[in-house]
């Protein structure tokens, strides 16, 4: 063909429209209940008029990084190379800002294709400290949003899930040189990090589920606005209907201490 092989690349097709299409319905479906894993996923799928079958809504929701919350199997042996953390804050009082971190992924339809969103959580003001998109779950943007909460101050836990991006050596080697405590959600519980998982919920119906987003920079903006919303503006009622920003920067507001 006369072109050098050093000039080509091969390029992933990625997935096709249906596919999106499923992805997106599967991210409501679950948003409303993360209980839910591929079976009764595929199932409701059909109920509502989609020809598939669990093999695809299986390695859709494993493309999203998703699965259904139950309890697993107690294996004695973890087949994962990375070092698991204990879950460090059961039954600790949260009573001060910067005292636990709380981190996850979500996933986020777009009008063609989609991303994935990572934020860090102050669980006591519930303010947001950073967050980054990116179009893959390599652990790089995580590294990223922790380099930018740490620019604004240190926790002295940050908690997150098992998934490989937080088990990954260099993600929990910066947390612990900054002399942070690193604890992890057991394996299966989602309500280990409750606060970020509602924090998902509260965005996927307020911004992400509103909106039709045509780029991924339409996608960053918008989110961008929210956010900025929801530190500064939006009222929670947990917090003595004040924002979060007021609560994590020292205003004069009553909040409760939370005990986990």
């Amino acid at each position: 063909m006369g072109l050098a092989r050093s000039t080509y690349y091969w390029k992933p097709k990625g997935e096709n429209e249906y596919n999106i299409m499923l992805m997106n319905t599967i991210d409501k479906i679950y948003t409303k209940c993360p209980f839910y894993g591929y079976p009764r996923i595929t199932h409701k799928l059909r109920r509502d008029g989609h020809d598939v079958n669990y093999k695809r809504i299986h390695r859709l929701m494993a493309l999203m990084g998703i699965q259904g919350v139950c309890p697993r199997r107690n294996l004695s042996y973890s087949s994962c190379k990375d070092k698991k953390y204990p879950y460090l804050l059961k039954g600790l009082n949260i009573s001060y800002p910067n005292q636990v971190w709380g981190t996850d992924i979500t996933y986020i339809p777009m009008r063609k294709g989609f991303m994935y969103l990572v934020a860090i959580m102050d669980w006591y003001s519930r303010y947001i400290v950073s967050w980054v998109l990116s179009n893959s779950l390599s652990v790089d943007f995580c590294l990223e949003s922790l380099d930018m909460a740490f620019k604004i101050a240190k926790p002295e836990i940050n908690n997150s899930d098992q998934g490989s991006q937080f088990t990954a050596e260099e993600y929990v080697e910066k947390v612990e040189s900054a002399n942070v405590k690193v604890s992890m959600d057991g394996r299966g519980r989602v309500f280990d990090n409750i606060f970020t998982e509602r924090l998902w919920r509260t965005l996927k119906y307020e911004e992400v589920y509103l909106k039709d987003y045509e780029s991924c920079k339409d996608a960053a903006v918008s989110i961008d606005n929210y956010f900025s919303f929801y530190n500064n503006g939006r009222l929670h009622s947990a917090l003595g209907y004040c924002p979060p920003a007021e609560i994590y920067f020292g205003k004069d507001c009553i909040v409760s201490n939370i005990k986990v």
